[in-house]
């Protein structure tokens, strides 16, 4: 354990770890996972205090979309059961924004399927954006592959972060997706860094990938300099391909959770869609593994956890929502 401690506060002194280093964090045993906590508590606890963000979406846009991503329910090339529906209308969209922030939630997402947006539906998420800067929440976006003159539309609207997942490591993304390629998506991350918004990207895990793509996706993420990093857990959907995927356990989840906190020490890692599903009764150890964050409510086509019950556990582990 003093290991793994050590490499903790090599990594809290700004050094990166060597390959050596990697390469014993990436064999651990997950039935070990627990030899890793209190150094990404340290870690965790020196870059973001005591705080725990708490962030909600709204699934603005469903369905229909043009990308085959093997794993999700709103592509159009797989046979799913979900509700598609268009760009939700703006009132209804800033008031799901001001519910949230009534239970304490200041962070609010407006996400769309689809590979991007047409330029009318930009600016009604603009306007939405201008209505929730107003009212003090900080407006999020997941449009998908956007120019960077639309970047800097949302932004002079008021957007905060702009999110867009890379999904994977860039050595298995062709084995879950084939209509477009890695580069469009780290293009779309640098695009949005480069108009000044925050950037949060991350990916969903349990698709196939092995450990060591777990490493490769964080030297990517870290190269690309995201601000935060989103941990999806894969709950797999009938009619997609991976619907029959059951490759995560508990403990391979907070090992995940643990590598990232590693190897990105300064991000903001925020656990999101198939935590419940996947954790079990291990889901409060997530901040024990270094998580720092937490996307709260419904998810995109599936029924979340309540905010009062995620408040709650984030108090009853003696941290404070953020």
């Amino acid at each position: 354990m003093q290991y793994f401690l050590d490499l903790a506060l090599k990594t809290a002194q700004g050094n990166m770890l060597a390959d050596s280093e990697q390469k014993t964090l990436l064999e651990l045993p997950y039935e070990e996972t627990h030899r890793l906590f209190p150094g990404a508590e340290l870690l965790r606890r020196n870059f973001c205090a005591n705080k725990i963000r708490v962030c909600a979406i709204t699934n603005a846009k469903s369905g229909k979309c043009s990308e085959d991503c093997a794993f999700c329910a709103q592509s159009a090339h797989h046979n799913t059961s979900i509700n598609s529906y268009p760009l939700k209308n703006p009132g209804q969209m800033s008031l799901e924004g001001r519910n949230m922030s009534a239970q304490g939630v200041n962070r609010f997402s407006l996400v769309t399927s689809g590979k991007g947006l047409e330029a009318e539906e930009v600016q009604q998420v603009c306007r939405v954006t201008r209505e929730l800067a107003s009212q003090g929440i900080s407006p999020c976006a997941s449009l998908g592959v956007l120019k960077q003159q639309e970047l800097q539309e949302l932004k002079d609207a008021g957007l905060t972060r702009y999110h867009h997942n890379l999904e994977t490591a860039p050595g298995f993304f062709p084995s879950i997706c084939t209509t477009h390629d890695y580069s469009q998506r780290t293009e779309t991350v640098r695009l949005a860094r480069q108009t000044g918004l925050s950037v949060c990207s991350g990916a969903v895990f349990g698709l196939g990938e092995s450990d060591a793509h777990v490493l490769e996706l964080a030297l990517t993420l870290r190269e690309l300099d995201v601000d935060a990093v989103p941990v999806n857990f894969l709950v797999p959907i009938p009619g997609t391909p991976l619907e029959n995927n059951d490759q995560l356990t508990p403990l391979r989840c907070l090992k995940i959770i643990c590598m990232l906190r590693y190897m990105l020490p300064r991000h903001e890692i925020i656990v999101c869609g198939g935590r419940l599903e996947n954790l079990g009764e291990l889901h409060p150890l997530i901040f024990m593994a270094g998580a720092s964050g937490l996307m709260t409510g419904n998810y995109l086509t599936r029924q979340g956890r309540g905010v009062a019950e995620d408040m709650q556990m984030i108090t009853d582990m003696g941290l404070e929502p953020a």
